[in-house]
């Protein structure tokens, strides 16, 4: 079991936080290196029924086994695809906005594979990672049921995109980026624990910065002590939702959690869905309120556009409260359509920023 930075290393790693807070190394060819799940994302529109009929959760995430995730594909039709994953949604954004983003995650050498591959460099996003060749496990694939009040329930096949370990890491990719970017939904398995720390030791070395979202409550619960020792000794700049943070500290008190990952972290978003976003900035806290939506369509990957449109304003230099607007702008953004990918080039939301 991976537990972490000891006390002395955590320590070490807080003074290079502290001394990299307020800056970001000047000699990079990135704003943001992604490392996560590289998943294939499948939207189809349906109704409660179906959800019913195949005992799948309404709102929730659920994983699936690669059989079950082959009945579900042909039971249902009118699938759209895109290359996905939380991580992979968050760079996208943020590509969309005009960044400088490359992005480490596993495929396989399948058709969903070069699909994922293709469409991220379509994006104009350094994806690189290599596959391997002997390795018979398929591309990851999330089947992502939109039901009439624009809520979405999947069922998440993750086949060899769980399989990323520190070898898989590109060091220059990580060093070359202003913030290298973490995503919670890998931390299942003890190898990918450890190509989060190695990343984030090869960033703070490199006098770069560290981002983690932690992605989904179960994921916290599950590692919540590894996932503490992370935040703790790795992360300058966390992203969660109400549930994830409240789970991670073990309270049903939003306001104390997040006073908690205050205390552990320079920078924090917590978003509060229809209600806005809380920014704490080395102890300072912001209020972000939620922007309007005319005509709510999918909330599929509002989260992951949030830390895609408050990165992009972190690494342009853009105040506390202009990062926080201009995720939320991303966000209403991309809940306004089918699908996590912005739709349209986001850079029209600069216009005003």
């Amino acid at each position: 079991m991976w537990v972490g930075p000891n006390k002395s290393q955590r320590s070490n790693n807080k003074n290079k936080k502290d001394e990299t807070k307020d800056k970001m190394s000047k000699n990079t060819h990135y704003d943001v290196t992604a490392v996560g799940n590289a998943i294939v994302d499948m939207i189809a529109l349906t109704d409660e029924n179906f959800l019913a009929q195949y005992e799948l959760t309404k709102g929730m995430m659920t994983l699936v086994d690669r059989e079950t995730s082959q009945r579900l594909l042909e039971a249902h039709s009118g699938f759209t695809q895109q290359s996905g994953g939380s991580g992979a949604n968050t760079i996208a954004g943020i590509a969309s906005l005009g960044g400088k983003c490359a992005y480490i995650g596993k495929v396989a050498n399948d058709e969903q594979g070069n699909f994922f591959r293709k469409d991220m460099e379509k994006l104009g996003v350094d994806f690189a990672t290599s596959t391997d060749p002997e390795s018979d496990v398929p591309t990851a694939r999330c089947l992502s049921f939109v039901t009439p009040d624009a809520d979405r329930t999947m069922a998440t096949y993750l086949g060899i995109s769980t399989e990323i370990a520190p070898d898989d890491l590109d060091a220059a990719k990580i060093r070359n980026a202003k913030v290298t970017y973490l995503e919670g939904y890998l931390f299942d398995k003890d190898l990918a624990k450890e190509a989060f720390h190695a990343a984030s030791i090869l960033a703070h070395t490199s006098g770069n910065l560290v981002s983690l979202t932690l992605s989904d409550p179960f994921c916290v619960g599950r590692h919540r002590e590894d996932f503490k020792n992370l935040v703790n000794g790795h992360v300058d700049i966390l992203f969660a939702n109400e549930q994830e943070v409240m789970t991670l500290y073990e309270t049903d008190n939003v306001e104390q959690a997040i006073a908690r990952i205050g205390d552990n972290v320079d920078i924090c978003a917590i978003t509060h869905g229809a209600k806005g976003a809380t920014v704490l900035f080395h102890g300072k806290k912001f209020e972000i309120p939620a922007m309007p939506v005319t005509n709510l369509v999918d909330t599929t990957g509002a989260g992951d556009l949030f830390a895609a449109g408050f990165l992009y304003g972190f690494t342009q230099d853009m105040n506390p409260y202009q990062c926080g607007l201009l995720g939320a702008k991303a966000a209403a953004e991309v809940i306004a359509q089918m699908g996590a990918r912005p739709a349209n080039s986001l850079k029209a939301l600069l216009a005003d920023h």
